[in-house]
């Protein structure tokens, strides 16, 4: 805990206990061991190579003990999912329909998270698979194989009746003083959005958050502004002329969603089954053809595990 949060005083918080208790307890394993475990640089905890290989076994010996008791409390086996808000509002739904349907032995429990929880969330076994942008390897962890399965284009798109609607190579210079319409966590600068925001000088007094992204398009819609969206997840929007693609220079961004998991060696079968079920005709099919496709929240489980 003190290793994944970075001071034993956030651990205590979490645990519910005094730092003194924290700290007695570290230094019995200090004792025990015969290794620092941490050192304090520039007022952050750094982990000796020691501590580091034991922050790692004692994730993988946690993450074995939720899988015991899953084996013995589920009479099917459960994945746990953990996918960006994006991810889960725009192809997770139907991608675990389908494959559910294709494994109807398997149960899916999907957990919404940022970008930057995805590694800590594999690397300490409280997610078995992830889904959004790639999962780089954290140094308390195993290894973390990600590959990609779908690409995508990012457009930017706003009411039929905007000032800029048929224009072609607009500056995104002209869209500055323009509200700029998101969904949960796209203004963070490790999202596409975020980094073509932050390449524009786009300041975050100009951007509005929205619980979610049917919510920002609607708003968008109404005339209340412009939002990047990923172009296939709008093509009935685009064909009724309830919104209009702008011609804005830069425009479509390429992105690429990915699947990250541990090694084979730390990977359930039904996990195993899934990372592959990905890149089949049949899950590209059921993401690209969401319009009508299952909700996500039929998998959402709130909140982080433990």
């Amino acid at each position: 805990m003190v290793a994944r949060l970075g001071s034993v005083k956030a651990a205590a918080l979490e645990l519910k206990v005094s730092e003194p208790a924290v700290s007695g307890a570290v230094g019995a394993l200090r004792r025990e061991l015969g290794d620092e475990l941490y050192v304090r640089s520039g007022g952050v905890i750094e982990l000796t190579p020691g501590g580091r290989r034991l922050a790692r076994t004692a994730g993988e010996m946690l993450g074995l003990a939720e899988e015991i008791r899953r084996t013995v409390r589920d009479v099917k086996p459960t994945i746990r999912v953990a996918a960006t808000p994006s991810f889960v509002e725009l192809a997770g739904g139907p991608l675990l329909h389908a494959f559910q349907r294709s494994h109807p032995q398997i149960e899916v429990a999907l957990q919404v998270a940022r970008r930057r929880e995805l590694p800590e969330l594999l690397a300490e076994r409280r997610a078995d698979i992830a889904f959004g942008p790639p999962v780089a390897s954290t140094p308390t962890g195993p290894e973390i194989e990600t590959e990609p399965f779908l690409r995508y284009g990012l457009v930017v798109v706003a009411a039929p009746r905007h000032q800029l609607a048929g224009s072609r190579n607009v500056a995104p210079a002209a869209l500055v003083g323009t509200p700029w319409l998101l969904g949960p966590y796209e203004s963070d600068p490790d999202t596409d959005t975020g980094a073509f925001l932050a390449r524009q000088s786009i300041a975050g007094a100009r951007t509005r958050g929205y619980p979610n992204f049917a919510a920002a398009l609607a708003q968008t819609a109404a005339g209340r502004g412009v939002t990047l969206a990923i172009a296939h997840t709008i093509r009935d929007e685009l064909d009724r002329g309830a919104l209009v693609e702008l011609d804005v220079r830069g425009t479509p961004i390429t992105g690429l969603w990915y699947v990250s998991a541990p090694p084979p060696e730390h990977r359930m079968p039904s996990v195993e089954a899934l990372r592959q079920f990905v890149s089949l005709p049949e899950a590209a099919k059921a993401m690209l053809a969401r319009a009508g496709g299952v909700p996500a929240e039929r998998f959402v489980q709130m909140g982080r595990w433990s």
